[in-house]
């Protein structure tokens, strides 16, 4: 063989390998919120909401789509990689930026800013089979008062 067929082969099985890992991250997928299995305190919880984690150029993108429980609709996107570094967040009413981590295989972490101060710390668990994550979170309303919530979400 060729070493121009060679390293033309090698960086193919490279990119392939990069693929293959961003594609089996336990948390890609579409989730739909278990409005039942989830809760909010103070409440009223939210009446929806749709997560969308996905492989993008190189990095991860999410995209949430949510009915609050006081019925305003809610969409927002965030590019960015598990380095726990801050990325520009566009439409999110909870933070002008949030940074991705990865704990472990099934276990991640994000946090929104707004102006560099932390407004919502998210945990979220995959389970083992899969099927469903739950978002144990925390956020300060406008007001300053914490506002907590577990949301549990079903793989479509």
């Amino acid at each position: 063989m060729k070493p121009k067929t060679i390293l033309i082969l090698a960086v193919a099985l490279a990119l392939a390998g990069v693929l293959v890992a961003q594609a089996q991250e336990s948390l890609f997928g579409t989730w739909k919120q278990n409005v039942a299995k989830s809760k909010e305190s103070p409440g009223p919880a939210s009446k929806s909401g749709t997560a969308k984690w996905e492989a993008y150029q190189g990095a991860v993108k999410l995209t949430v789509d949510n009915v609050t429980g006081t019925g305003e609709t809610q969409h927002y996107e965030v590019i960015g990689k598990f380095d726990g570094k801050d990325n520009p967040s566009k439409g999110n009413p909870y933070g002008d930026t949030t940074a991705f981590s990865k704990i472990d295989a099934r276990t991640y972490e994000t946090v929104a800013k707004n102006g560099g101060k932390t407004t919502v710390t998210s945990r979220i668990v995959v389970a083992a089979d899969g099927k469903t994550r739950t978002v144990t979170a925390s956020r300060t309303d406008p007001d300053g008062k914490k506002i907590r919530f577990t949301y549990v979400y079903d793989k479509q």
